[in-house]
């Protein structure tokens, strides 16, 4: 792409990349791209012969929005044309009183080929940058009014891109932009130990979401293959490091499969598994892909599951299903292609 793409700068950096004057431009043009201006004659406080000149030099947005798809439950899911024809998926997700949160997307597609996860069989094509995980954000609040939260658990895996998504939390966290507090950002992984050290020790102090799906080591390795290398003991340290360091609760999530990984036994492990660590536990019913040989859990299977692990005293949400209608629920982003039209 010739023109450089500005929603993924800082006020700062605005002007010295445009060899622009004064530095007070930087802080003007910033501003605008947050309240979602998508051009430079909408800039209503920079000069009349500058915004033409702007045009040549640069874009607001490097991507757009190729198609919108909308659940009867609420739900909205943008597919997102990246500058080079890629295809990736964006979702609205809105709680039972009314809070609004992006759920973005730091790659397309995923290298970490989970067996529960559509995106995880798509393969990888590359990172986002941090434009194109800031754009995301931008076109729901376009499409569907002011968000008041954001997760990385689209598609692709956090800790792989973490450098992008530093500097797209530095965007959206900015005093002089959206200014969204960290509370307010929550970064889901499989569960990359090193990652997870180095989010600890370099930040940002965003909330941290593991997908622990099982606490069996071998059922764990054959679900989701990071457990090879990343294994439950490692992994537990980490995330007490993380929760110690950052003074922040982790959430453990677990994708309940039909007959996998949701009985006694595992219920158990789990128990014993966040014994010693300060988090919370979301369960999530499978939503099913088609071309996955798996089963939704019964509603018996996930309702024993959670007085298991609520009688050992955790803390507990077994999440509601939404936006299967569209694709666009846990586990299901990708089922359109995301490969070069």
């Amino acid at each position: 792409m010739e023109k450089l793409s500005l929603s993924g700068l800082l006020p700062d950096e605005i002007c010295p990349a445009l060899n622009l004057s004064p530095a007070f431009r930087g802080k003007q043009i910033f501003k605008w791209i947050s309240l979602g201006v998508e051009s430079f004659s909408d800039m209503t406080n920079l000069p009349k012969d500058l915004r033409p000149l702007l045009e040549e030099k640069a874009v607001l947005r490097s991507s757009l929005v190729n198609q919108v798809f909308r659940d009867q439950d609420g739900t909205v899911k943008l597919q997102i044309k990246t500058h080079d024809g890629l295809l990736i998926e964006t979702v609205l997700l809105t709680d039972i009183e009314g809070r609004k949160t992006a759920c973005v997307s730091c790659q397309a597609g995923c290298a970490m080929a989970c067996a529960f996860c559509q995106t995880g069989h798509l393969g990888f094509a590359r990172n986002l940058d941090a434009a194109e995980i800031v754009e995301q954000f931008f076109f729901l609040e376009k499409e569907c009014g002011e968000l008041q939260n954001i997760v990385f658990m689209g598609m692709g895996e956090p800790l792989l891109n973490l450098e992008a998504i530093r500097k797209a939390v530095a965007v959206l966290t900015h005093k002089d932009g959206r200014a969204l507090g960290t509370k307010r950002i929550t970064l889901s992984t499989c569960g990359l130990v090193q990652g997870i050290y180095d989010l600890a020790d370099k930040g940002p102090k965003v909330r941290l979401a593991v997908s622990l799906t099982t606490a069996d080591e071998e059922l764990r390795k054959e679900l989701m293959p990071v457990a090879k290398t990343n294994p439950l003991d490692r992994l537990k340290e980490a995330i007490s490091y993380y929760a110690q360091k950052s003074g922040r609760r982790v959430t453990l999530e677990a994708a309940l499969l039909g007959g996998k990984n949701t009985g006694p036994e595992s219920a158990r492990r789990m128990v014993e598994f966040a014994r010693g660590l300060d988090v919370n536990i979301n369960l999530i019913p499978w939503n099913p892909v088609a071309s996955l040989p798996l089963k939704e859990p019964s509603r018996e299977e996930c309702e024993a599951f959670v007085r298991q692990l609520e009688a050992a005293g955790l803390n507990v949400v077994l999440r509601r299903r939404r936006g299967a209608g569209v694709n666009a629920a846990c586990g299901q982003l990708g089922s359109a292609k995301f490969s070069k039209e």
